[in-house]
């Protein structure tokens, strides 16, 4: 039994105890008192556990928030499609200048792999590619 279940007997013995001195007519407003204590036991209780949980909440949150792949926004993501984009054009055009159509290949290959990283780093599940948890004293990056 800890410490509120003993204040709480406290309190239902000091009650009983009043009801027996008072007699059976200030029953009602004796047990609407006792009532009203639980209810505000139970009310700080539910508080304090809210509370808790919302904090708990808060921390993953903040942890969460801190990982590699909450800090890629989407606006990184658009600017390096575009900027690859752009590379692309005079890439392409010296690799089709020197080597022609396998030039032309070469180029494309390497700028269809630069994506395909980048979209990996910044969504580990989209080629069913698994990212093991990081742990304490884990790089990350």
């Amino acid at each position: 039994m800890d410490a509120r279940d003993a204040d709480l007997k406290k309190e239902l013995d000091a009650t009983l105890q009043a009801r027996r001195e008072l007699g059976e007519e200030y029953e009602s407003a004796l047990v609407d008192s006792f009532l009203e204590k639980v209810d505000q036991r139970i009310d700080g209780a539910v508080e304090r556990r809210v509370r808790r949980q919302f904090a708990e909440q808060q921390m993953v949150a903040a942890r969460d928030s801190r990982s590699p792949r909450a800090t890629d926004s989407w606006g990184e993501r658009f600017g390096f499609g575009i900027v690859s984009l752009v590379l692309a054009i005079p890439l392409s055009a010296i690799g089709a200048g020197t080597g022609h159509l396998p030039g032309l290949i070469v180029s494309w290959i390497g700028i269809v792999g630069v994506n395909a990283v980048q979209a990996v780093r910044t969504n580990p599940g989209l080629f069913g590619i698994r990212r093991r948890p990081a742990k304490d004293g884990d790089w990350e990056g």
